[in-house]
């Protein structure tokens, strides 16, 4: 399956993702744009820096896969969605992601952390998987704690710390997106075309 490689809006000039579209700037077209796995795949697959990170993060959700977290969804931001090539000549170093997820009916988070605790040690994931990884659980309770959660992600995550406006993207917690992910990341990092 071979998805559109515009999903994805172009960087602008200053080498960001635009936070809204300019010609329509109060559609419901802002970040975070919601687009497929495959489509970040395709758009950032660039380099093979930026693939060997894209690997780690396929790894990542699998892992959350094998615990139970298999309903969400994950925003992704930092360096990683800049032409931080072009503008600071350098590769970018990890993905810096959210994951929003549901707890399985019955299980809790403790059991959960302690069937994978490198899963939830921050440096771990860092050097294991190349992700700058936080987590929001989305079936908490208090519906107060997840608004002030989403509003924290999105502030400190729409600007640059020098201030400047951005963009950001939503994937969904999806095995079966993942899977056609894999299949095109794997052309990439093997010369072909993707499928």
């Amino acid at each position: 399956m071979r998805v559109e490689r515009d999903a994805i809006p172009q960087w602008n000039s200053d080498g960001v993702i635009p936070p809204v579209n300019v010609h329509d700037p109060i559609s419901h077209d802002r970040s975070p744009y919601s687009v497929s796995f495959t489509d970040i795949i395709l758009r950032f697959g660039i380099t093979p820096r930026r693939q060997a990170i894209l690997k780690g993060l396929l790894e990542f959700r699998s892992a959350l896969y094998t615990v139970g977290l298999i309903r969400g969804f994950q925003w992704i931001d930092g360096s990683f969605l800049e032409d931080i090539e072009r503008r600071e000549e350098r590769d970018p170093e990890d993905i810096d992601l959210v994951t929003f997820f549901h707890l399985p009916d019955g299980v809790t988070e403790e059991e959960i952390i302690r069937s994978a605790p490198g899963l939830f040690n921050h440096e771990s994931l860092k050097s294991n998987y190349h992700v700058d990884a936080y987590f929001v659980r989305l079936n908490a309770g208090a519906p107060e704690i997840l608004v002030d959660s989403a509003a924290y992600w999105y502030s400190l995550w729409s600007h640059r710390r020098d201030g400047q406006w951005k963009g950001f993207l939503q994937i969904d917690l999806s095995n079966n997106d993942d899977t056609v992910a894999q299949r095109n990341l794997d052309e990439l990092m093997g010369g072909g075309d993707s499928v």
